[in-house]
């Protein structure tokens, strides 16, 4: 398998991203070094090539840093992860941009309200940042608690959106 790495420049630090032309693979912060590690798992098989193009996926990244939070909504993601982590990525891209939620709300919306630190480790491991959106959800408290990017990113990416979604 063939997959294509893209580095992004934005406010927050670059992103690389990881796709295979059809489906996004990882998307993640470039100083947070999960990614090798992540793909190995995922892709055994795969080989790497720097993209020679700008994808409709690095485009609409960039759209999202420049206002366009909705931009990355539809994008395809790779359907990697377990049941469970499916689930609970899906119930992330179904809370909108300007929104947050709690672990526990998510775990609702995924019908096991008794899973809401299964939830937080599913968002841990989650391969798309900002994409699949595990900066949307918060404590249950409303306080922020881990991102794999940082807090201060997950902080300006929930400003970044609120500000957006606003108008």
């Amino acid at each position: 398998m063939q997959l294509f790495v893209e580095r992004i420049s934005t406010p927050i630090g670059a992103i690389l991203l990881t796709h295979d032309g059809k489906l996004i693979c990882n998307t993640e912060f470039e100083d947070c070094g999960r990614r090798e590690r992540e793909l190995a798992l995922h892709f055994p098989d795969a080989t790497f090539t720097r993209a020679r193009r700008r994808s409709p996926f690095a485009e609409a990244l960039s759209r999202y840093f420049k206002c366009d939070i909705r931009a990355v909504d539809k994008l395809p993601v790779a359907k990697i992860g377990t049941p469970f982590q499916q689930r609970a990525w899906a119930a992330l891209r179904r809370i909108k941009p300007g929104e947050t939620k709690s672990y526990g709300e998510q775990a609702r919306a995924i019908g096991l309200p008794q899973a809401a630190r299964a939830v937080g480790r599913a968002n841990a491991l989650n391969p798309n940042a900002i994409i699949v959106p595990c900066h949307r959800v918060r404590g249950s408290g409303g306080d922020l608690t881990g991102y794999g990017g940082g807090l201060e990113r997950k902080r300006w990416l929930i400003e970044h959106e609120a500000k957006y979604a606003r108008g």
